[in-house]
Protein backbone atom coordinates (compact mmCIF):
# COMPACT_ATOMS: atom_id res chain seq x y z
CA UNK A 1 0.00 0.00 0.00
CA UNK A 2 1.22 3.63 -0.69
CA UNK A 3 0.07 6.82 0.73
CA UNK A 4 0.87 10.36 -0.35
CA UNK A 5 0.10 13.60 1.51
CA UNK A 6 -0.97 16.20 -0.02
CA UNK A 7 -3.21 19.98 1.15
CA UNK A 8 -5.44 20.13 -1.90
CA UNK A 9 -9.10 18.90 -2.18
CA UNK A 10 -9.65 15.42 -4.09
CA UNK A 11 -12.79 14.78 -4.97
CA UNK A 12 -14.47 11.22 -4.47
CA UNK A 13 -18.34 10.50 -4.82
CA UNK A 14 -19.02 7.58 -2.20
CA UNK A 15 -17.52 7.54 1.38
CA UNK A 16 -17.16 4.45 4.00
CA UNK A 17 -16.82 4.64 7.17
CA UNK A 18 -14.15 2.65 9.20
CA UNK A 19 -15.23 0.52 12.58
CA UNK A 20 -14.05 -0.96 15.08
CA UNK A 21 -11.01 -3.33 13.55
CA UNK A 22 -11.65 -1.84 9.86
CA UNK A 23 -8.92 1.11 9.64
CA UNK A 24 -7.84 0.70 6.24
CA UNK A 25 -9.91 0.03 2.92
CA UNK A 26 -8.42 1.29 0.15
CA UNK A 27 -5.31 0.45 -1.91
CA UNK A 28 -3.06 3.24 -3.62
CA UNK A 29 -4.63 6.02 -1.56
CA UNK A 30 -4.06 9.71 -1.46
CA UNK A 31 -4.83 11.33 2.12
CA UNK A 32 -6.45 14.25 2.63
CA UNK A 33 -5.87 16.22 5.77
CA UNK A 34 -9.67 18.22 5.95
CA UNK A 35 -10.13 20.63 7.96
CA UNK A 36 -13.80 21.69 8.96
CA UNK A 37 -16.07 24.46 11.00
CA UNK A 38 -16.72 21.48 14.04
CA UNK A 39 -12.80 20.95 14.46
CA UNK A 40 -10.67 17.81 13.18
CA UNK A 41 -12.47 14.61 12.15
CA UNK A 42 -10.80 10.95 13.00
CA UNK A 43 -7.76 11.18 11.16
CA UNK A 44 -7.28 12.28 7.45
CA UNK A 45 -9.57 11.38 4.83
CA UNK A 46 -7.58 8.37 2.17
CA UNK A 47 -9.48 8.91 -1.38
CA UNK A 48 -8.84 6.04 -4.07
CA UNK A 49 -11.16 4.26 -6.44
CA UNK A 50 -12.64 0.93 -6.23
CA UNK A 51 -14.07 -0.23 -10.04
CA UNK A 52 -13.20 3.62 -11.62
CA UNK A 53 -16.02 4.74 -8.76
CA UNK A 54 -13.81 7.69 -6.48
CA UNK A 55 -14.39 6.30 -3.00
CA UNK A 56 -13.25 8.27 0.31
CA UNK A 57 -12.21 5.94 3.67
CA UNK A 58 -12.33 7.29 7.06
CA UNK A 59 -11.77 5.71 9.71
CA UNK A 60 -13.95 6.83 12.73
CA UNK A 61 -12.15 6.02 16.12
CA UNK A 62 -9.08 7.36 14.23
CA UNK A 63 -5.94 5.03 12.80
CA UNK A 64 -5.12 3.55 16.07
CA UNK A 65 -8.60 3.29 17.55
CA UNK A 66 -7.78 6.53 19.84
CA UNK A 67 -11.16 7.96 20.16
CA UNK A 68 -14.26 5.64 22.49
CA UNK A 69 -17.20 5.95 20.66
CA UNK A 70 -18.49 8.75 22.99
CA UNK A 71 -15.55 11.21 21.92
CA UNK A 72 -15.79 10.83 18.25
CA UNK A 73 -16.56 14.01 16.72
CA UNK A 74 -19.01 13.06 14.43
CA UNK A 75 -20.06 16.18 13.13
CA UNK A 76 -16.47 16.43 12.11
CA UNK A 77 -16.40 13.46 10.16
CA UNK A 78 -19.64 13.41 8.48
CA UNK A 79 -18.80 17.51 7.46
CA UNK A 80 -15.21 15.96 6.44
CA UNK A 81 -17.05 13.88 3.69
CA UNK A 82 -18.90 15.94 2.45
CA UNK A 83 -16.19 18.51 1.75
CA UNK A 84 -14.66 16.13 -0.71
CA UNK A 85 -17.41 15.55 -2.58
CA UNK A 86 -19.10 12.55 -0.84
CA UNK A 87 -22.67 12.16 -1.38
CA UNK A 88 -23.44 8.69 -0.40
CA UNK A 89 -21.72 6.96 2.70
CA UNK A 90 -21.45 3.18 3.73
CA UNK A 91 -21.03 3.11 7.55
CA UNK A 92 -20.10 -0.64 8.43
CA UNK A 93 -20.06 -0.98 11.95
CA UNK A 94 -19.31 -3.54 15.06
CA UNK A 95 -22.22 -4.32 16.70
CA UNK A 96 -23.85 -7.05 19.05
CA UNK A 97 -26.79 -9.18 18.67
CA UNK A 98 -29.93 -8.87 21.11
CA UNK A 99 -31.78 -12.19 19.31
CA UNK A 100 -30.43 -15.71 19.65
CA UNK A 101 -31.69 -16.00 15.76
CA UNK A 102 -29.12 -13.52 14.64
CA UNK A 103 -25.66 -14.96 15.22
CA UNK A 104 -21.87 -13.52 15.53
CA UNK A 105 -20.34 -13.18 12.12
CA UNK A 106 -24.06 -12.58 10.32
CA UNK A 107 -24.44 -8.49 8.75
CA UNK A 108 -27.33 -6.96 9.12
CA UNK A 109 -28.08 -4.14 6.90
CA UNK A 110 -30.15 -1.79 9.22
CA UNK A 111 -33.72 -0.07 8.70
CA UNK A 112 -34.45 1.48 11.85
CA UNK A 113 -32.51 3.22 14.91
CA UNK A 114 -33.30 4.06 18.59
CA UNK A 115 -30.72 6.11 20.12
CA UNK A 116 -30.13 6.15 24.17
CA UNK A 117 -26.98 7.82 23.90
CA UNK A 118 -26.56 11.56 25.87
CA UNK A 119 -23.89 14.01 25.78
CA UNK A 120 -23.06 14.01 21.64
CA UNK A 121 -22.89 17.07 19.09
CA UNK A 122 -25.92 15.58 17.05
CA UNK A 123 -26.81 18.13 14.53
CA UNK A 124 -25.41 20.98 12.47
CA UNK A 125 -28.33 23.45 13.66
CA UNK A 126 -26.58 24.61 16.37
CA UNK A 127 -27.72 28.23 16.76
CA UNK A 128 -28.47 30.81 14.77
CA UNK A 129 -30.88 28.99 12.41
CA UNK A 130 -33.59 26.46 13.41
CA UNK A 131 -34.02 23.81 11.63
CA UNK A 132 -36.19 19.97 11.46
CA UNK A 133 -34.81 16.96 9.30
CA UNK A 134 -37.65 14.29 9.27
CA UNK A 135 -35.54 10.74 10.21
CA UNK A 136 -38.74 8.42 10.20
CA UNK A 137 -36.40 6.36 7.96
CA UNK A 138 -32.78 6.67 8.84
CA UNK A 139 -31.58 4.73 6.37
CA UNK A 140 -31.15 4.96 2.59
CA UNK A 141 -33.55 2.59 0.66
CA UNK A 142 -31.49 2.70 -2.16
CA UNK A 143 -27.91 1.67 -0.74
CA UNK A 144 -29.19 -0.91 1.33
CA UNK A 145 -30.62 -2.64 -1.73
CA UNK A 146 -27.47 -2.64 -2.90
CA UNK A 147 -25.87 -4.06 -0.04
CA UNK A 148 -28.41 -6.85 -0.03
CA UNK A 149 -27.35 -7.34 -3.83
CA UNK A 150 -24.01 -7.09 -3.43
CA UNK A 151 -24.11 -9.96 -0.73
CA UNK A 152 -26.47 -12.17 -3.02
CA UNK A 153 -23.94 -11.35 -6.01
CA UNK A 154 -20.64 -12.98 -3.61
CA UNK A 155 -22.34 -15.51 -1.54
CA UNK A 156 -21.73 -13.88 1.79
CA UNK A 157 -24.88 -14.28 3.63
CA UNK A 158 -27.10 -10.30 4.56
CA UNK A 159 -29.87 -10.33 6.83
CA UNK A 160 -32.54 -7.48 5.21
CA UNK A 161 -33.14 -4.92 8.21
CA UNK A 162 -33.02 -4.67 11.61
CA UNK A 163 -33.16 -2.30 14.32
CA UNK A 164 -30.49 -0.96 16.10
CA UNK A 165 -30.20 1.04 19.09
CA UNK A 166 -27.74 3.20 20.01
CA UNK A 167 -25.74 3.02 23.29
CA UNK A 168 -23.43 5.62 25.08
CA UNK A 169 -20.39 2.88 25.74
CA UNK A 170 -17.67 2.53 26.20
CA UNK A 171 -19.39 0.18 28.80
CA UNK A 172 -21.16 -2.96 27.55
CA UNK A 173 -25.10 -3.11 29.08
CA UNK A 174 -26.21 -4.33 32.17
CA UNK A 175 -28.27 -7.31 32.27
CA UNK A 176 -31.26 -5.96 32.96
CA UNK A 177 -30.56 -2.96 30.17
CA UNK A 178 -30.34 -5.91 27.34
CA UNK A 179 -33.40 -7.65 28.71
CA UNK A 180 -35.16 -3.97 28.28
CA UNK A 181 -34.18 -3.67 25.03
CA UNK A 182 -34.44 -7.32 23.80
CA UNK A 183 -37.99 -7.13 24.83
CA UNK A 184 -39.07 -4.90 22.37
CA UNK A 185 -38.00 -7.21 19.77
CA UNK A 186 -34.63 -4.91 18.45
CA UNK A 187 -31.72 -7.15 17.29
CA UNK A 188 -28.37 -4.84 17.25
CA UNK A 189 -27.13 -2.72 19.58
CA UNK A 190 -23.80 -0.54 18.75
CA UNK A 191 -22.51 2.52 20.03
CA UNK A 192 -21.47 4.80 16.98
CA UNK A 193 -24.75 4.84 14.47
CA UNK A 194 -26.12 7.89 15.83
CA UNK A 195 -25.60 10.77 15.71
CA UNK A 196 -23.37 9.38 12.48
CA UNK A 197 -26.80 8.57 10.67
CA UNK A 198 -28.50 11.66 11.16
CA UNK A 199 -25.65 14.04 10.48
CA UNK A 200 -25.41 12.64 6.94
CA UNK A 201 -29.32 13.08 6.48
CA UNK A 202 -29.09 16.52 7.50
CA UNK A 203 -26.43 17.29 4.82
CA UNK A 204 -28.87 15.34 2.37
CA UNK A 205 -25.94 12.38 2.39
CA UNK A 206 -27.48 9.16 1.48
CA UNK A 207 -26.75 6.73 4.09
CA UNK A 208 -26.73 3.01 4.81
CA UNK A 209 -25.15 1.25 8.66
CA UNK A 210 -24.14 -2.32 8.44
CA UNK A 211 -23.37 -3.94 10.84
CA UNK A 212 -21.11 -7.20 11.58
CA UNK A 213 -22.13 -8.93 14.20
CA UNK A 214 -19.42 -9.85 16.70
CA UNK A 215 -21.34 -10.73 19.95
CA UNK A 216 -24.18 -12.29 21.86
CA UNK A 217 -25.47 -9.06 24.08
CA UNK A 218 -25.41 -10.12 27.60
CA UNK A 219 -28.67 -11.29 29.05
CA UNK A 220 -28.76 -14.29 26.53
CA UNK A 221 -26.13 -15.98 28.73
CA UNK A 222 -27.69 -19.95 29.12
CA UNK A 223 -29.76 -19.96 25.84
CA UNK A 224 -27.75 -22.61 23.59
CA UNK A 225 -24.86 -21.85 25.17
CA UNK A 226 -24.07 -18.38 25.08
CA UNK A 227 -21.54 -16.47 27.16
CA UNK A 228 -21.35 -13.13 28.16
CA UNK A 229 -19.46 -11.07 25.78
CA UNK A 230 -15.96 -9.88 26.33
CA UNK A 231 -13.84 -7.13 24.39
CA UNK A 232 -11.58 -9.92 23.62
CA UNK A 233 -14.47 -12.13 21.67
CA UNK A 234 -15.66 -8.90 19.93
CA UNK A 235 -12.26 -8.31 18.59
CA UNK A 236 -11.18 -12.14 17.87
CA UNK A 237 -14.75 -11.80 15.42
CA UNK A 238 -13.31 -8.48 13.73
CA UNK A 239 -10.06 -10.04 13.07
CA UNK A 240 -11.82 -13.15 11.26
CA UNK A 241 -14.26 -11.08 8.84
CA UNK A 242 -12.48 -7.92 8.33
CA UNK A 243 -11.92 -9.27 5.21
CA UNK A 244 -15.53 -10.55 4.36
CA UNK A 245 -17.03 -6.44 5.00
CA UNK A 246 -14.33 -5.68 3.01
CA UNK A 247 -15.76 -7.82 -0.03
CA UNK A 248 -18.77 -6.90 0.57
CA UNK A 249 -18.22 -3.30 0.02
CA UNK A 250 -15.75 -4.20 -2.93
CA UNK A 251 -19.21 -5.45 -4.66
CA UNK A 252 -21.46 -2.94 -3.49
CA UNK A 253 -18.98 0.40 -4.69
CA UNK A 254 -19.45 -0.62 -8.16
CA UNK A 255 -23.33 -1.23 -7.85
CA UNK A 256 -23.87 2.46 -6.97
CA UNK A 257 -26.23 4.53 -8.94
CA UNK A 258 -24.33 7.67 -10.75
CA UNK A 259 -27.52 9.20 -9.52
CA UNK A 260 -29.51 9.10 -6.16
CA UNK A 261 -33.60 8.22 -6.71
CA UNK A 262 -34.58 8.42 -3.12
CA UNK A 263 -35.35 11.49 -1.01
CA UNK A 264 -32.74 11.42 1.26
CA UNK A 265 -31.10 14.90 -0.22
CA UNK A 266 -34.99 16.52 0.14
CA UNK A 267 -33.58 17.40 3.67
CA UNK A 268 -31.03 19.86 1.85
CA UNK A 269 -34.11 21.65 1.37
CA UNK A 270 -34.07 23.25 5.29
CA UNK A 271 -30.55 22.04 6.41
CA UNK A 272 -27.38 23.81 7.34
CA UNK A 273 -26.62 24.36 3.45
CA UNK A 274 -29.69 25.31 2.11
CA UNK A 275 -29.11 29.47 2.08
Amino acid sequence: MSAGQRTTKRTAEIGVFGGSGFYAFLDDVVEVPVHTPYGAPSAPVAIGTVEGRSVAFLPRHGKDHELPPHKVNYRANVWAMREVGVRRIFGPCAAGSLQPLVHPGDFVVLDQLVDRTWGRADTFFDGGVVGHVSFADPYCPELRSVLKEAGAGIDVAVRDGGTVVVIQGPRFSTRAESNFYRSFGWEVINMTQYPEAFLARELGICYAGLALITDYDTGLEGVDGIAPVTIDVVFEVLRRNVARTRDLLFAAIPRVAESAACSCADALSSGPLSS
